[in-house]
């Protein structure tokens, strides 16, 4: 899901990108995939000895750590969320697996939150176009995607009415 250029009220979406986890009649589950956070894993979990960037997965459960890892070899009990792409899984593998050098950032993203909507409340934001839905053609390499540029890159590939909004400031009110 890329938020729409109009999305900008909304200081959790705006100018997000999300992976979409699970999406049926009870509801939505994703993860925002391109805002990092001043954190770092070692920063939340002191026993993990690397500097993998946390990232705010949305406004749900902030208090709680969340992964997806393209490993599932390495990461036992994991659940395939798309094409190469899973969720969770044995933390304490992936904590063991990083200290030794054998997980790399490129294959896992850790996140606080989730972004969750109730059954059928992403179909009305859809029809209120907040959100664009836009496939992922990066599959299970989006996990080390840079995201500095992510939802200007995004932007840019809808072409169109979008282009005026890739150079745009964050809120245009404050222009």
């Amino acid at each position: 899901l890329i938020a729409e250029p109009s999305n900008f009220e909304d200081l959790s979406f705006n100018r997000s990108v999300i992976l979409l986890a699970d999406h049926n009649e009870n509801g939505s589950v994703g993860f925002i995939i391109n805002k990092p956070l001043k954190y770092t894993i070692h920063d939340l979990v002191p026993e993990i000895h690397a500097n993998f960037r946390i990232y705010n997965g949305g406004p749900v459960e902030q208090d709680n750590l969340y992964f997806i890892h393209n490993i599932p070899d390495l990461i036992p009990n994991s659940l395939e969320i798309s094409n190469g792409i899973y969720w969770g899984g044995d933390f304490e593998s992936a904590r063991t697996l990083i200290n030794q050098g054998k997980i790399h950032k490129d294959n896992i993203r850790f996140f606080l939150g989730y972004s969750g909507w109730n059954a059928d409340q992403l179909e009305q934001e859809m029809q209120t176009n907040s959100w664009i839905i836009a496939p992922n053609s990066y599959e299970n390499r989006i996990i080390g995607k840079s995201t500095t540029h992510f939802w200007k890159e995004k932007i840019l590939e809808l072409g169109g009415d979008y282009l005026i909004w890739s150079n745009a400031p964050e809120n245009p009110a404050l222009n």
